[in-house]
């Protein structure tokens, strides 16, 4: 059984560190690079930032705090927000990063997977994946943040993303985010059990009950997390020990 990672992720917004409810209403959190290496040192497996405002300007603007975060940080970075062509994606890689995560650009051009995962490896490219419930099983994908539908279904687009070469899939549910009230199970367990690549799931974890029941209940590979690390709700490595304690696989 491979072990679940527990990945800290950080949204920004011109320079702060920013955390939203439902993907909407900011509110500032600190400063990125701060954060990332609190919870490099905490223990956290990868670190995720994502660049929440990169859909209004047609670009991602994290290559700088990339750069500074990685002269200290020695595991994986995700960087996502605004990565539209190849191009894009070797400047992220550049920066350092080690994954680059495509949401909206990867909807409108499924193309740019295929040739992504050809040029730099599948298991650079994560597909992210917001996700908001339009009826019992059934998730649309969103586009831009959260804020505009692309009409297509999250479970098939998960499965054709992994088709054309994605190497794993971020699943954000757009209605648990920022809530704390745990993570939308259904859509975890639907998306899970339709692909073979890693699932990260995000989006409603506020406490580390909430990690345990999901884990409990799915097969997803690692969980992103942020208020619950943002706003001291529990550490990484308390929440390791607890999920230690219920018997889940995770890196010490």
């Amino acid at each position: 059984m491979s072990k679940t990672r527990i990945i800290a992720r950080i949204d920004v917004k011109n320079d702060y560190a920013i955390k939203s409810i439902h993907l909407e209403g900011l509110r500032k959190v600190g400063k990125p690079n701060d954060l990332a290496l609190k919870y490099y040192y905490e223990g956290a497996d990868e670190i995720i930032f994502m660049d929440a405002v990169a859909a209004y300007y047609d670009r991602n603007s994290l290559h700088e705090i990339i750069k500074a975060a990685c002269k200290d940080i020695f595991i994986p970075v995700t960087v996502g927000g605004g990565i539209r062509s190849l191009d894009d994606i070797r400047k992220a890689l550049n920066s350092g990063a080690d994954k680059v995560a495509i949401n909206s650009q990867a909807i409108k051009n499924p193309n740019l997977i295929k040739e992504a995962s050809k040029v730099f490896g599948s298991q650079c490219i994560v597909i992210s994946i917001d996700a908001k419930k339009i009826s019992d099983n059934k998730w649309e994908a969103y586009t831009d943040n959260g804020r505009e539908k692309s009409t297509l279904d999250v479970v098939k687009w998960a499965q054709k993303s992994q088709q054309l070469g994605a190497g794993e899939i971020l699943l954000t549910s757009i209605d648990a985010e920022g809530t704390k009230k745990g993570f939308d199970q259904e859509l975890n367990v639907a998306v899970a059990n339709s692909v073979s690549i890693p699932v990260i799931s995000s989006g409603g974890a506020g406490n580390a009950e909430h990690v345990h029941t999901l884990l409990n209940n799915s097969d997803v590979s690692a969980v992103a997390l942020a208020s619950i690390f943002h706003y001291n709700l529990i550490g990484i490595k308390e929440l390791k020990q607890k999920l230690l304690e219920n018997d889940h696989e995770v890196r010490p």
